[in-house]
């Protein structure tokens, strides 16, 4: 028998059913024989797999093994029994409290900086933490046990454990403002009107953003904020129009004082905002991950909106003008609108330029591109989850109210390192994690369907999720039909190819052209279970904060050290071109553009740039060349601050975070650092990451610098 192409189906300890693997058996073989002090080097393994490979599940593979080892040296079955043993053990850990809670007492940095928009030394974070270990102990055990074992394996990737399954949550959301602003809303004891200037609409934005931050466990996004904000600004408007007429008598002089006062209405408002998102802890004890969508209003009071949060975010926060770190910004790039010199709102482009060199943000949606790739146009569910197209019964588009039930994400480069480097072996693992992925996904919907309405009121009973039901229906009105998305995810597409094609494949086409095919199939699962259950399955491409670190850890703890793949210590995010690699920006967009098509349920695209404050020409270039090409960019660049010395620019990495260059300062209270950490931006030497994106982020090349023959033909 070949053993490279042995596809006999294994049962496994869950339950599940998986194709024989030659190289996870062999590897379990030389970790006994290594234990037992034996050199492996000149061991045949091949009767083992040839005998392995006639078996049809794993316990009678454990004997064989066993047995086959006992053969070879004494005291080998007895490490090969052992190391069985220890492995068990060490999966049944994961259910037991009190390892789970010695983790978090012991400040197990997996844990505590899990996600790095958390201060863990804070009571209401602390007390977060303590819950959600208590939630994930409790959650693995509510798993099917299946899924439960491929988790602790690290096989698969339960998304946030530590709020769902125990509770029947949901993850992220597009709020509907504009319908609660309209029409009211009740938060605890007090229930809100229509506001009537700008600045209650925004203190009403602010406490709705607090409430659905606490009823979930996902960002929360706010779309076309500039546009259904500006009603109220023009209530504004009105109220300083009728008090010019009883003392100005020139209706020109009227206008012009009615424009300027509600102008500084509206720049007073959008600080409020930005300072009441920054100063809000959810109950979850963390500031609300809060994405602010803006760019396509055209109305006057739209467009002074749109200024008022660019010139917010441009002056900073506090006396030191610190970056804010939330809200996300996304601003929408629209051919005729705002794109090109001679459209009407070119200026704000302008601005938003500006704005990104200083402080990251915003990143830019592309309007046509966006809805190629999604159906309709709309701003991220947090940091990159798309919602599609949807219409309602009555044929209305709706994107407004519509939320996310979950994530479950595949690791993909154990998939390539279990196949030994032959494609039908990973094809076949591929399709047993994937059934495995759907039963995970099928059990977080339905578990998400057994949430009443007088669980969350906000988001379902008070309009958040844009119907309003009472409190005995059943919020599945608000999933089923392609409503809501629920999603498969994906991480280390850069590490499959090295397996099968070496560390620079990115300009092979044969390995360009198998990476897509990977994403494809993903794709095509989708659309498989979406046709069959009626629920939209969309693929998402992970924003993998701490999961970069977790498979790659455990992937180091079963395969090794290997080069390019688990010796970074850190795993590449989704699609993305190797971080350690300067392409130029317009390289680096050109080798990602193709992938979006199969996963548009979540993705972004991101360009490394060195100081660009004096050159945002050179970002617009990128811009403009991304426009029909990507659907959502984000722009890094070094922004960091001392205010020990003054030193303004890029942080010097360290093992443990970033220290400013000039004078070593590493102090958060004197300094101000930003990193983007994965879709979002977050601040290392405050709120620190885990390990493996500590690592990718110190990996990161500057994508190379161009010339002006390249900023001007974008090429």
């Amino acid at each position: 028998m070949d053993i490279a192409t042995a596809v006999n189906t294994i049962t496994k300890r869950g339950g599940n059913e998986e194709p024989f693997s030659a190289v996870k058996l062999t590897m379990s073989a030389r970790s006994a024989l290594k234990a037992s002090g034996v050199d492996d080097t000149s061991v045949d393994f091949d009767e083992l797999v040839r005998v392995g490979a006639t078996l049809d599940n794993s316990a009678a593979l454990a004997k064989v093994t066993e047995a086959w080892l006992g053969t070879l040296a004494p005291q080998a079955a007895a490490a090969y029994h052992e190391f069985r043993k220890q492995s068990i053990a060490k999966r049944n850990r994961d259910k037991n409290l009190d390892v789970a809670l010695g983790k978090l007492l012991s400040k197990d940095r997996t844990v505590v900086n899990e996600n790095a928009n958390k201060d863990s030394n804070v009571f209401n974070t602390q007390r977060d933490l303590t819950a959600g270990t208590i939630a994930r102990a409790t959650g693995l055990k509510m798993l099917p046990p299946a899924v439960a074992n491929a988790h602790i394996k690290g096989d698969i990737h339960w998304h946030d454990l530590d709020y769902q399954p125990y509770s029947p949550m949901t993850n992220c959301c597009l709020i509907d403002f504009e319908g609660m602003l309209k029409h009211g809303f009740k938060i605890g004891n007090a229930t809100m009107g229509t506001p009537h200037s700008i600045q209650t609409a925004v203190v009403q934005m602010t406490q709705i953003i607090a409430s659905v931050a606490s009823s979930q466990y996902g960002g929360c996004s706010a779309d076309s904020t500039d546009e259904f904000l500006a009603p109220y600004a023009m209530r504004n408007y009105d109220k300083h129009l009728q008090e010019a007429e009883e003392w100005i008598d020139d209706p020109a002089t009227r206008e012009k004082y009615a424009r300027s006062k509600t102008k500084a209405d509206i720049a007073q408002a959008m600080e409020s905002l930005e300072y009441q998102i920054n100063t809000l802890y959810s109950s979850q004890g963390q500031t609300p991950f809060t994405t602010v969508g803006f760019g396509l209003g055209t109305s006057w009071a739209a467009v002074e909106i749109q200024k008022a949060i660019l010139n917010t975010r441009i002056k900073g926060l506090g006396t030191e003008r610190r970056t804010a770190i939330f809200p996300k910004l996304v601003f929408t790039l629209k051919r005729g609108l705002n794109l090109e010199p001679g459209d009407p709102n070119y200026a704000i482009k302008e601005l938003a330029l500006d704005c990104a060199t200083k402080r990251m943000y915003p990143d830019v949606l592309n309007y046509d591109k966006i809805v190629a790739l999604t159906g309709s146009f709309k701003a991220p569910m947090g940091c990159r989850s798309f919602l599609q197209g949807w219409r309602d019964a009555s044929g209305a588009e709706v994107n407004a109210g519509r939320m996310n039930l979950g994530v479950v994400t595949v690791n993909l480069p154990r998939i390539a390192l279990e196949s030994g480097g032959n494609k039908a072996q990973f094809w076949a693992l591929l399709e047993s994690r994937l059934d495995v992925c759907h039963e995970a996904l099928a059990f977080k919907l339905n578990r998400a369907k057994q949430a009443s309405p007088k669980n969350a009121p906000t988001l379902y009973m008070y309009g958040a999720f844009g119907k309003r039901l009472g409190e005995d229906d059943n919020v599945d009105d608000l999933f089923k039909n392609g409503r809501a998305t629920i999603s498969l995810g994906y991480i280390g597409l850069y590490e499959v190819g090295t397996v099968f094609y070496g560390p620079d494949w990115e300009h092979n086409q044969e390995a360009k052209d198998f990476s897509v095919s990977v994403v494809k199939a993903l794709y095509d699962h989708c659309k498989q279970w979406e046709a069959a259950e009626g629920y939209h399955y969309s693929v998402y491409s992970t924003p993998s904060e701490s999961l970069t670190d977790r498979f790659c850890r455990l992937d180091t703890e079963k395969f090794g050290t290997i080069p390019n793949i688990t010796d970074k210590e850190y795993y590449t995010n989704s699609f993305h071109y190797d971080v350690r690699k300067s392409p130029t920006p317009f390289e680096k967009i050109d080798f990602e553009k193709d992938y979006p098509k199969y996963c548009s349920g979540g993705f972004i695209h991101y360009c490394e740039y060195p100081n660009l404050r004096q050159n945002p020409k050179a970002l617009e270039a990128v811009w403009d060349y991304a426009y029909d090409r990507i659907g959502y960019l984000g722009t890094n660049t070094p922004i960091d601050q001392c205010f020990k010395c003054g030193f303004k620019g890029e942080f010097t990495a360290t093992a443990r975070g970033f220290k400013c260059p000039d004078c070593g300062n590493t102090d958060p209270a004197t300094c101000d650092v930003v990193k983007r950490t994965c879709g979002y931006l977050g601040n290392p030497n405050q709120r620190p990451m885990v390990h493996g994106r500590h690592m990718e982020i110190m990996a990161r090349r500057k994508h190379m610098t161009f010339g002006n023959d390249q900023i001007a033909g974008g090429k």
